[in-house]
């Protein structure tokens, strides 16, 4: 994301600087209130396993939620039209709806509290220090781009300097998750998400109203852009040429199976939610009632860059001096009277503190027990890693801080995101869905999967796409290659390596390869409860179908 323009300074007053004071004593208020439950190291990091499926599954949305997204997709809206769509139905639900009803059984049941703990399990110590050390590295970076992101908007719509902006929502976060660990980050996601679609949602209406509705802006684009501005579709035929820069295959593979079920399966910012549900079938759950609204905010982030291409049809070219990311501010500043404006900048920085409240709190889970208490300090009482775990959320918080000023240095913090997602993501997915579905996989095989998909990504992307060796037409395109290029060379040398290296004994194989878990009697007691709600493969279907019926009218 780049600088947004000058010119988009918000009109705000003490009204909107009030109900964005209101926001945060809250969000403070129940960081204090969630210190009350945290008097173990799991109630720190996993919240004790205790908290419902509808908490959890709107946090495991409001996660993903972020400010990044929300003006990074109005801005892909703005450039690409209605094709953002991909990102939520092709690239979001049908991995959502996987980790529900086949992942979550195995990482619940193995009572791991991290992504890469489940890797210790199935495959050996090489694997899961490599995924550890991989994870927090990107956690503290992604956090940073957060911060970073935040603090241009911020800059441009209010005025603060950008240090001011990174160093006050650093803070806050660091004062509520240190006080009441994951708990009080998942139950400020929640509220969050509220405030969040309590933003966009304004947005959105007065936006199809000042073009005249749905009918008229579809016409005012198809004008501007071509037929296929307006369709999903359009223009994605093998040899066809799209603002994308990626034809069906490379989507569906690349963006809809690669990428997706990589970052929705394997991310511990977003299983995290999940394994601190109460039980397995809350834990199943949450993915699938997170699906059910991300069906919809494709519609909040899209509609505002298409109606921004409309107020401003030169946007995001050199003959404007707006860019695409500038979509939602400049609605911001055009639609919204004050008060809803103080929502909506309010809602910005909900956004931009659940994604970095997500990050920040998976990497002091997976830094304490899968680095510190696994590798450095070792049988240490429960007290000791929950003092540990606080200190190194203050460590992490600030070192967010530093990589917000480094990320200063990207020109386009959205694609990098992505090309972050394609080298680290996707390795980790294809050596769990090979461990989970193969029990010859070999405990050696799972590290050189990590390094073989990780190093094919980079050389890719790097070599054969920076350098030009291969021409693809866009950075979009090349994530999209470079997933399915580190996804096949991860499973080949998996299969490699696991024909000449012994397998882990099958003994140790119950409840992480699928077919060889079997209930406990705490399952079997849910189980026998059957009403619809708790049903996660009724949830499951429900999620795709209504996902395909919206799809069915941008499909011709």
């Amino acid at each position: 994301m780049q600088t947004l323009a000058e010119g988009l300074r918000l009109p705000t007053n003490g009204l909107d600087y009030a109900i964005l004071a209101i926001y945060f004593v809250v969000v403070l208020g129940i960081g204090f209130m969630a210190r009350a439950s945290v008097k173990t190291s799991l109630d720190f990091f996993l919240s004790g396993r205790s908290l419902p499926a509808w908490v959890t599954g709107l946090a495991f949305v409001a996660a993903n939620l972020g400010a990044t997204e929300i003006l990074g997709m109005a801005a892909t809206g703005a450039q690409y039209g209605v094709a953002v769509v991909h990102w939520y139905w092709i690239g979001a639900i049908p991995a959502m709806v996987f980790l529900g009803l086949v992942m979550m059984p195995f990482y619940y049941r193995s009572k791991v509290r991290s992504v890469p703990e489940f890797l210790l399990q199935r495959f050996d110590k090489s694997a899961h220090l490599l995924s550890s050390v991989l994870f927090a590295f990107a956690a503290i970076l992604i956090a940073g781009v957060n911060l970073y992101a935040l603090s241009i908007v911020v800059e441009a719509l209010l005025g603060w300097p950008q240090w001011v902006a990174i160093v006050v929502a650093g803070l806050f976060v660091l004062v509520y998750i240190t006080i009441g660990g994951l708990s009080s980050a998942i139950y400020n996601e929640v509220l969050q998400f509220f405030v969040i679609l309590a933003a966009l949602i304004p947005l959105t209406v007065l936006g199809l109203k000042r073009v005249g509705g749905w009918d008229a802006m579809s016409d005012s684009l198809t004008k501007q852009h071509g037929g296929d501005f307006m369709t999903a579709w359009g223009g994605t035929g093998i040899g066809d040429a799209n603002p994308l820069g990626a034809n069906w295959l490379t989507i569906i593979l690349g963006l809809g199976f690669v990428l997706s079920f990589g970052y929705w399966t394997t991310n511990f910012a977003e299983v995290q939610r999940a394994l601190s549900a109460k039980n397995l079938s809350a834990a199943k759950r949450t993915p699938l009632i997170a699906a059910f609204p991300k069906i919809f905010i494709v519609f909040a982030v899209m509609i505002p860059g298409l109606v921004a291409a409309v107020i401003v049809p030169k946007i995001g070219t050199p003959d404007s001096d707006l860019t695409y990311n500038d979509a939602i501010p400049l609605l911001m500043q055009e639609l919204l009277p004050n008060g809803v404006l103080g929502i909506a900048v309010t809602g910005l920085l909900a956004a931009f503190m659940a994604g970095m409240a997500a990050n920040v709190s998976s990497f002091n889970t997976v830094f304490t027990t899968d680095i510190w208490q696994r590798y450095v300090v070792k049988d240490k009482p429960d007290a000791y890693y929950l003092r540990f775990g606080r200190l190194i959320t203050a460590i992490g918080v600030l070192a967010s801080i530093g990589t917000a000023f480094i990320a200063a240095s990207f020109s386009n913090i959205m694609s990098y995101l992505q090309t972050l997602f394609s080298f680290f993501n996707v390795p980790m997915f294809v050596v769990f869905i090979i461990g989970m579905f193969w029990k010859r996989a070999s405990m050696k095989s799972g590290v050189w999967g990590l390094v073989a998909g990780t190093a094919a990504a980079m050389i890719n992307y790097f070599w054969i796409y920076k350098g030009g060796i291969i021409d693809i037409p866009s950075d979009q395109g090349a994530n999209f290659v470079s997933a399915i290029v580190g996804f096949v060379a991860g499973a080949v040398v998996m299969v490699v390596v696991t024909l000449f290296t012994a397998p882990k004994p099958e003994a140790e194989l119950a409840g992480l390869v699928y077919g060889t878990e079997s209930p406990s009697p705490d399952e079997e007691l849910e189980e026998a409860d059957n009403a619809w709600y708790r049903k996660p493969a009724l949830l499951g279907w429900g999620a795709i179908v209504l996902a395909a019926a919206c799809y069915i009218p941008y499909s011709f």
